[in-house]
């Protein structure tokens, strides 16, 4: 429940500090008080709207905080713990701080948290329904939630949500298993096409530069034995180096026997010379036997050579890559085979799955009606005691094509109502006028709260419109409603504020005569609470006979 809620510098609040108390907790005042300043502060504390509006004029911080206790078990717990939000003794305390400038920032048991989890935590503890609050009951998207809350089949939406959440996975992969199947297949003449010409080339890593070298290495050979062939005929000419020295030898030799042996030297040196020379030529005709080539052996090497060149460029990759570019290829066209059992095993997947989901709504959707059986006969049979006794209440569950089926199940859900006998029924917040929607809602706040998980209700002049049997009957509900939760309710019915346990008077003051107006809140005993009652009974001026009416309401 909520215990307290402390308000500092929110519009014609200054400071305000509240201590509730549990069952009804009625709070009044005239128009204008500030009963709605006190609501949007309470929202500001769950998560609800910020605005830089809200600081009081001539400050530069607000903040409102929220202390609320909360015993085990209950799962918010659990959610804390999650979230590693700290607590202790059952208590958790929301802070909301907002400045100036419009910067908010938000607390829980004072560790910084985010809005969005704020929000959550708020939800959590309370639930804040005003005439005009168009979320809620009155928002035809949470009505499914609204009926799932009552029945208490968390399981099987769980389990809607999981089978769905699966069955989309599935047949996302199964898509894009599907999508590169397709785009194989248009690619497959073109591999197959690649991977012919590559396999017919065949070519190996480190080729490339191995055909260069040898290439290079019989161009050159082939400039260089043009240039010894030229040197080996000048040495084997009749003029030639050979020739020269063995004719020059032999005249030597013959003048050497006249001279007594002075050119034996010469005729030496002169032999030696000549025999260098020949086996200088030995040698010069040996390498260029060994340097002879095939000029077919330049062409094939050459045609390879450039081949391999050819396919790199057609691939924009290095020739060393080719074989790597195979592969690739290769890779491609087993990944055609595989994708084709995959996709068939994808399907049998995603059909295997889509069964379990639409197995899943049908148990959900069974349970559903079920429970929109039982939530429409106590709806209905609370209406009469609001004196709507020609009023019927009806949950609509429509189902929605299987394409349209979700995480949420197979159906809408709304609430409906018909005001008059053979009246069409409609939604809640276009048939009803305000005193019928007030009611038809505590109608169905009553039945639900028997199985709320929510402490804290809060009814913003829910009452309005109503008046004397009427807003009796929605008094006895609200007080019925407060044995189930904590009821905070905002009223301006006299006959609901007599039924409250606790009462709190709202009303504007002046700290100094003629300075700035403030809104404050007053705890009010029995003999207050009589004076206000006769107010809300009487108007400006109160009577004997309107304090006695409202002592005989105090007492009934």
């Amino acid at each position: 429940m909520l215990n307290s809620l402390t308000i500092n510098n929110i519009v014609l609040i200054d400071r305000l500090h509240i201590e509730f108390e549990d069952g009804l907790c009625v709070l009044s005042g005239e128009t204008g008080a500030g009963k709605s300043i006190l609501m949007d502060s309470l929202g500001l504390a769950m998560g609800g709207r910020s605005g830089r509006e809200l600081v009081r004029h001539g400050t530069e911080q607000a903040s409102v905080i929220a202390d609320f206790h909360m015993p085990s078990p209950h799962n918010i717990w659990p959610f804390l713990e999650d979230q590693g939000i700290a607590s202790e003794e059952d208590q958790i305390i929301l802070r909301r701080t907002l400045t100036r400038d419009g910067r908010s920032r938000a607390y829980i048991n004072d560790q910084p948290v985010s809005i969005g989890l704020l929000r959550s935590v708020g939800d959590m503890l309370v639930e804040i329904h005003g005439q005009h609050d168009e979320r809620g009951l009155l928002n035809s998207g949470g009505h499914r939630k609204v009926l799932d809350d009552y029945g208490q089949y968390a399981g099987l939406t769980e389990k809607v949500r999981k089978s769905h959440k699966k069955l989309a996975r599935l047949e996302d992969d199964l898509k894009a298993e599907q999508d590169k199947l397709s785009q194989a297949q248009l690619d497959e003449d073109y591999i197959r096409h690649n991977l012919e010409e590559l396999g017919a080339l065949a070519p190996k890593v480190g080729e490339e530069n191995l055909l260069a070298d040898e290439r290079s290495q019989m161009m050159q050979g082939e400039q260089m034995s043009e240039g010894l062939n030229d040197i080996l005929s000048s040495l084997l000419s009749k003029n030639g180096v050979e020739a020269a020295l063995r004719s020059v030898t032999r005249r030597v030799s013959r003048m050497a026997g006249q001279d007594g042996g002075v050119l034996d030297p010469v005729v030496g040196c002169l032999d030696r010379a000549a025999d260098e020379t020949s086996t200088a030529i030995i040698s010069l005709e040996e390498t260029l036997r060994n340097m002879e080539f095939d000029p077919h052996v330049l062409e094939n090497t050459e045609e390879r050579l450039f081949a391999l060149r050819a396919a790199a460029r057609k691939h924009k990759c290095m020739a060393d890559d080719l074989p790597n570019i195979i592969a690739d290829f290769e890779e491609k066209l087993r990944a055609l085979e595989f994708s084709d059992e995959e996709v068939h095993r994808l399907k049998q997947e995603v059909d295997a799955a889509r069964e379990a989901f639409h197995k899943a709504i049908a148990k959900l959707t069974a349970a559903r009606l079920k429970a929109v059986r039982e939530l429409d006969k106590l709806v209905n049979s609370e209406l009469p005691p609001l004196k709507m006794e020609k009023a019927r209440f009806k949950t609509d569950v429509r189902p929605l094509e299987s394409a349209d089926w979700g995480a949420d199940g197979g159906e809408r859900v709304e609430f409906l109502i018909s005001t008059n006998p053979g009246a069409p029924f409609g939604d809640l917040i276009r048939v009803a006028s305000g005193g019928e929607l007030s009611r038809f809602i505590l109608a169905l706040k009553v039945v639900l709260a028997r199985k709320t998980t929510v402490p804290t209700l809060v009814f913003d002049e829910i009452d309005r419109g109503v008046g004397g049997a009427v807003a009796d009957a929605v008094g006895e509900r609200l007080k019925r409603l407060a044995t189930e939760a904590q009821i905070l309710v905002i009223t301006h019915s006299p006959q609901v504020a007599a039924r409250g346990a606790s009462h709190w008077l709202i009303e504007k003051s002046e700290k100094v005569p003629g300075g700035d107006v403030f809104t404050n809140i007053i705890s009010l005993d029995d003999a207050d609470r009589q004076e206000e009652i006769a107010r809300m009974l009487a108007g400006a001026q109160i009577t004997d006979e309107a304090r006695a009416a409202a002592a005989s309401l105090m007492r009934n």
